[in-house]
């Protein structure tokens, strides 16, 4: 006989386990409400592991902390993927942090009296739910790209790891972005190398530069974290544009990829005999990758909250859902939400809205964040 499985009942689910959701989890903890943490990857960080093997972050180690734990690196150096995924695996220790790894969430629906999320055979029904996963989950890949010859390699940037992946030959990259940027910089010391795209515009200083280390600071915690904010009507304009179409060019510049020898193509529209086209000329390449970007993946959300671009929300907040949180999307509240140092006020401005739903606060049985141990990393 089938027997129907009894839901577990927790009152707030996180759904990820990157830095949005452990950044949700210290702040929930702080306020002693009960809640889980489900992360879909075996492991607290694999989503930076799977990232490809040069890749290092645009922010330095000063501004790489979560709230209550600094960055264990050199304040202005810049964090290899791999150092920053241990860092999050060591933060979840840190403060014992209930996280479920290995746990995908397949369905999320009401139910009467809050939430059922469905992973597999397991349920969980819950008060609360924040979704804290960025916007982009899914690989984008123009349909066209089916029409190329069968010779070509094509990658997403999602599955680039190295210039070993490729063929001889010439590789054109899709996408001027900061990831095809930074793909282009690499792959053209083994491979001519062409970067297709709309140019998106620079940062006026190196990142890595010692003015930068005056500059950075006024542009994290003023510029991004305040003056670009939903807040205000630049900021507004800012997102808008954002959201539509990313942001400008951090690390590598419009004259490195020309002193590297990249050639730079006007945007990629089809296939002609099997080969790309950018503007009426066809492209001899022996490789594609893609850096066209991502999909919000967000399908399995069985709630009526999906926006064109983006789930409907203020500030994280879905005012006609209660219950129903979003931390760690693109420019959430500001330009600083999706960073690393920013994640954190949107975190404790959601978590602090759930504590006043929590009926009965629980003791948290591990670390006790909200002691603040060593000095916060919040702007």
């Amino acid at each position: 006989m089938n027997r129907t499985r009894v839901p577990e009942r927790i009152h707030t689910v996180v759904i990820g386990g990157g830095q949005a959701g452990l950044s949700v989890g210290y702040h929930l903890a702080r306020r002693r409400v009960p809640f889980v943490i489900l992360e879909a990857n075996e492991r607290i960080g694999d989503t930076w592991r799977a990232r490809w093997d040069s890749l290092r972050l645009f922010t330095p180690a000063c501004f790489d902390g979560l709230d209550g734990m600094r960055f264990p690196a050199a304040p202005w150096s810049f964090p290899t993927k791999d150092a920053m995924a241990d860092y999050l695996e060591a933060y979840a220790a840190m403060f014992e942090l209930p996280v479920r790894t290995g746990v995908r969430v397949d369905r999320l629906t009401r139910v009467s009296g809050g939430f059922r999320v469905s992973a597999g055979a397991d349920v969980i029904e819950a008060e609360n739910v924040v979704v804290a996963m960025a916007n982009f989950q899914k690989p984008r890949v123009p349909s066209f790209a089916t029409g190329l010859d069968p010779s070509i390699v094509q990658l997403h940037s999602s599955e680039y790891r190295s210039p070993a992946q490729l063929r001889d030959g010439g590789v054109l990259v899709v996408g001027a972005g900061n990831s095809g940027a930074e793909i282009a910089i690499e792959v053209v010391r083994t491979h001519p190398t062409k970067l297709a795209g709309r140019d998106t515009g620079q940062v006026p200083f190196r990142i890595d530069s010692r003015a930068a280390r005056f500059v950075i600071p006024v542009v994290f915690r003023l510029l991004f974290h305040r003056v670009l904010s939903v807040a205000t009507p630049v900021g507004r304009r800012v997102r808008r544009k954002v959201i539509a179409v990313g942001g400008p060019l951090i690390r590598v510049k419009r004259s490195h990829l020309a002193a590297a020898g990249v050639e730079r193509l006007p945007k990629v529209t089809g296939v002609r005999d099997g080969r790309p086209v950018a503007d009426d000329i066809v492209i001899d390449a022996a490789n594609v990758i893609w850096c066209t970007g991502f999909h919000p993946g967000f399908e399995w959300i069985d709630i009526p909250v999906h926006g064109e671009i983006e789930p409907r929300h203020e500030r994280g907040v879905v005012a006609d859902v209660p219950g129903l949180y979003f931390v760690g999307l693109h420019f959430l509240s500001a330009m600083s939400s999706v960073m690393i140092h920013g994640v954190g006020r949107d975190a404790d401005r959601i978590a602090k809205r759930i504590s006043r739903t929590t009926v009965a606060p629980v003791q948290h049985h591990g670390r006790t964040p909200w002691r603040r141990r060593g000095r916060a990393n919040a702007a």
